[in-house]
């Protein structure tokens, strides 16, 4: 039986599990990786080909080579940051009634009964997986609606934006 709080409905259905939403956006995060070392290598392979070689002072087509190539492994190692901090380890589980921190996954609804979930984790700030019919974004310390859920707890109620924090895990 749902229960109101306030003007929000919450619907006690199943409780998404942490590690299966952490392994999802871990995968995901494999194979951006695993793709954007391929374009790197890719790309470092064309930038000192002998055939990319300039062909005049104006065929710049070998520099701009390795400056993507520079970009792509930057971003390859940023993706390897975030895939060591998505490990089931790294992420606790949390109390109903303790005060919501990184690692905490957040479901909220607002007035008009649509819900978000969030996962609050360090790196991989605007991920989202689609897990069994609900969608989850992962947010940062950097994002707004982070700062606004850290120290609450479920059952607590924001005003900008009007929601209700119905789980923690």
């Amino acid at each position: 039986m749902p229960h109101c709080a306030s003007n929000f409905l919450i619907e006690n259905d199943e409780i998404m599990i942490k590690a299966d939403v952490i392994a999802a956006l871990r995968a995901q995060l494999q194979s951006q990786y695993d793709r954007m070392l391929a374009a790197a290598r890719e790309a470092r392979g064309y930038a000192t080909d002998q055939d990319s070689k300039a062909e005049s002072k104006y065929d710049t087509r070998s520099l701009e080579a390795s400056y993507l190539a520079v970009g792509q492994a930057a971003k390859a190692d940023e993706l390897a940051v975030a895939l060591d901090t998505f490990r089931p380890e790294s992420f606790r589980d949390f109390a109903e009634i303790e005060p919501i921190d990184l690692g905490a996954l957040v479901e909220v609804v607002y007035p008009d009964r649509a819900k978000a979930t969030f996962l609050l984790a360090p790196h991989g700030g605007g991920m989202m997986i689609d897990l069994d019919g609900v969608t989850v974004m992962v947010i940062t310390p950097g994002a707004p609606v982070f700062g606004k859920l850290a120290g609450k707890r479920a059952d607590d109620e924001l005003a900008d934006p009007p929601m209700k924090i119905a789980r923690v895990s």
